[in-house]
């Protein structure tokens, strides 16, 4: 079984930067797929980041630019950095990961954690 857990979401102003973590733990591989999603109230859940397991990179295109997603070559964290937010940023962030899929439908990732939210004021 692997675990994720998220964590540095918080309220922040528009323009400023947060970062955010999520440490996985048990039985783990360093080339795991991994990802973010976020879900905003009364929207869709939608694909913000993913890192694939050659360490290629895709990003939503509401994020382009602003956001860079890292992993460790463990394996063992993935981070979120997401700079210029702004007030459609906010949303619960959940991070993902599966030994093979790397796509961006949310439900076949084996493995999702349980989110951490970012609220961006104006």
């Amino acid at each position: 079984q692997v675990q994720l857990v998220e964590s540095g979401g918080g309220s922040v102003q528009a323009g400023a930067s947060l970062r955010l973590s999520c440490a996985v733990s048990g039985r783990t591989y360093s080339r795991y797929c991994m990802g973010w999603f976020r879900q905003a109230p009364g929207k869709e859940r939608e694909g913000v980041a993913l890192c694939n397991s050659d360490d290629s990179t895709g990003y939503g295109d509401s994020v382009k630019g602003r956001f860079t997603i890292s992993k460790d070559p463990a394996g063992r964290r993935l981070s979120l950095l997401m700079n210029s937010l702004q007030t459609e940023d906010t949303a619960m962030y959940y991070c993902v990961a599966d030994p093979a899929y790397d796509g961006w439908i949310y439900s076949n990732w084996q493995y999702r954690g349980k989110g951490t939210q970012v609220a961006v004021t104006s």
